[in-house]
């Protein structure tokens, strides 16, 4: 059964409301903390990509949480793999049990991230991808076991040929050693992760084969972790950065604990997924940190077409400001009012404006929401006056 229609036509105000109502839900039935982190994958120009900054938020926003048990749901396109260092380091600092949900997408620094949990939970729909770092290198990012694959290619090509066509000459000519160097290394760094933690937290209550029933040893759950280490960098298996590694494709290697199996709890999992599609598509949200008590959502702030201000900046009693909608294109007028002027508040009619909300924010008749603050600081900083709200 789908859930898709269930939200259709809420708001954004009701869709958070939902959210952290699930988020209870899930508390109740799992006996555990649940903190979402989902960024969204389809909003270009955001930063929507694992960082630094994540860490501090995840870090402020789970201050003083007495809890043992904490399971982190997640959704990433990838990004910073020191990111995902600091937030597992952190989590297992302060909680005695770390799960971590997956029912999106969460690849690269993501997928490095889960096998930190002491237990990985996944849905049918859930995907992890490869863990080779994603390195900027010219105009645009690219995965380092790409890169490596094609410095490998060339090598061969020139030990055969005992030359270079010119044009991979000429770009390899611009390839620095520190370079080449870090990108080898970063690749080393994701699997020391990858084999480190599933060491330490995946494998540690792994004590029996399932089919011989041998004893496991340090060297056994090191073995294993490195065989999945292997598998995550196999470019020959997978072939694209951004292929999902499923369920299926993991459970020959590791237990991961199937939410589809419970149906009330996958009911739930899929609903926090549904919602947070919903936020994503109907505003101009890219990040969203949540749990039962509070929630922070990171808003990229729409800027403002020209606006022309007069010379005579002080004797502005008002602006008003075109604003376009991301989704569906349609065009309103913004009344930013500097004094009170019954004349200003009659022009506003006039011109079918409306006034400079007092949440900073306008919903659009298609249902997305446009953050009007950025356009808010812009042009009191030009005029040099405050909104009146």
């Amino acid at each position: 059964m789908g859930y898709l229609n269930d939200y259709i036509g809420k708001g954004p105000a009701q869709l958070e409301a939902e959210l952290l109502g699930l988020i209870k839900r899930y508390n109740k039935i799992r006996g555990t903390y649940l903190v979402v982190y989902a960024s969204t994958v389809n909003k270009p120009g955001v930063p929507n990509i694992l960082d630094m900054d994540d860490y501090y938020t995840l870090y402020d926003l789970l201050r003083g949480k007495d809890t043992k048990n904490l399971d982190l749901y997640l959704e990433t396109p990838g990004g910073i793999i020191e990111a995902a260092e600091e937030i597992a380091r952190y989590l297992h600092d302060h909680f005695e049990h770390i799960a971590i949900v997956i029912s999106g997408l969460a690849k690269s620094a993501g997928t490095i991230l889960t096998f930190a949990g002491d237990d990985i939970m996944m849905t049918e729909s859930g995907s992890l991808g490869p863990i080779d770092a994603q390195l900027k290198i010219g105009r645009m990012p690219i995965s380092a076991i790409d890169y490596i694959e094609w410095v490998e290619e060339k090598k061969k090509e020139a030990d055969k040929n005992k030359k270079l066509n010119p044009f991979d000459a000429i770009t390899v000519s611009q390839i620095t050693p520190g370079e080449l160097k870090c990108v080898f290394n970063s690749v080393q760094y994701a699997k020391d992760l990858v084999v480190e933690w599933l060491t330490k937290y995946k494998f540690k209550a792994w004590d029996f084969t399932e089919t011989r029933k041998i004893k496991v040893t340090d060297e056994i759950r090191r073995l294993r972790a490195e065989e999945i280490a292997e598998l995550l960098t196999n470019r020959g298996k997978w072939r694209s950065h951004g292929r999902p590694i499923k369920i299926k494709d993991l459970q020959t290697l590791l237990k991961i604990i199937r939410i589809d199996d419970t149906p009330d709890l996958a009911e739930i999992v899929y609903r926090i997924q549904t919602v947070i599609r919903l936020l994503f598509d109907s505003t101009n949200i890219y990040k969203i940190f949540a749990h039962e008590s509070g929630k922070i959502f990171k808003t990229a702030i729409q800027r403002k077409e020209a606006v022309q201000i007069p010379l005579a900046k002080k004797n502005i009693g008002a602006v008003d400001a075109p604003v376009n909608c991301e989704k569906c294109g349609k065009q309103y007028l913004i009344h930013f009012k500097f004094e009170n002027n019954p004349a200003h508040d009659i022009e506003i009619k006039r011109k079918g404006a409306i006034p400079y909300p007092k949440n900073g924010k306008l919903t659009c008749s298609c249902g997305f929401e446009i953050d009007l603050s950025g356009m808010k600081n812009d042009i009191e900083l030009e005029v040099g006056k405050k909104t009146l709200l």
